[in-house]
């Protein structure tokens, strides 16, 4: 079980080439992370992420026309590299789904997103073994999100693009 400090850097990124610019714009920012990893050998682990949701202002031809939130879990299968001593580092690769929330709000309820977002996940650590149990923890991981806007009657009108990129450092602690 780990806790970081997360540093989130948004791309904040337009998909499409529709006639109506459409992004996504979240600024960057520092918030608590927590993962559970369950180890099925010493080397092979699973590790699910979680985090709670974060505001992203939607923004319609360079105007804020809204906010919406983002709540990202994620699972991630890792490979650690064992026998370096205190020294573990591990490469990981999955999926996260990311829910959308408060998603109506978009051009006063005219607009909103889809309810949810499906994409890759790729992470790079290590921990560094401070006792048996105790460990420091450092990572990074990069998250493909986006979603669709779409205007009532319209249909949809751009792709919003947040892949972020996350930089965190922690503890964790091992049963």
């Amino acid at each position: 079980m780990r806790a970081r400090a997360v540093n989130l850097a948004f791309s904040n990124g337009q998909a499409d080439n529709l006639p109506v610019k459409v992004e996504g714009e979240a600024d960057d920012r520092w918030v608590p992370e927590v993962d559970v990893s369950y180890f099925f050998t010493k080397n092979l682990a699973a590790e699910l992420v979680l985090t709670y949701p974060q505001s992203i202002d939607i923004k319609v031809a360079g105007t804020k026309q809204g906010t919406i939130k983002a709540l990202p879990p994620s699972l991630l299968l890792h490979y650690h590299f064992t026998d370096l001593g205190a020294f573990t580092p591990y490469v990981g690769a999955g999926v996260n789904y990311t829910f959308f929330t408060s998603r109506s709000n978009i051009l006063n309820g005219q607009a909103s997103v889809d309810n949810g977002s499906a994409g890759l996940a790729a992470q790079v650590g290590f921990d560094y073994a401070l006792t048996e149990s105790w460990s420091l923890n450092v990572d990074v991981k990069c998250i493909q999100m986006s979603t669709d806007v779409s205007v009532n009657g319209v249909g949809k009108i751009g792709k919003v693009n947040l892949d972020p990129t996350l930089y965190g450092i922690g503890v964790g602690y091992r049963f």
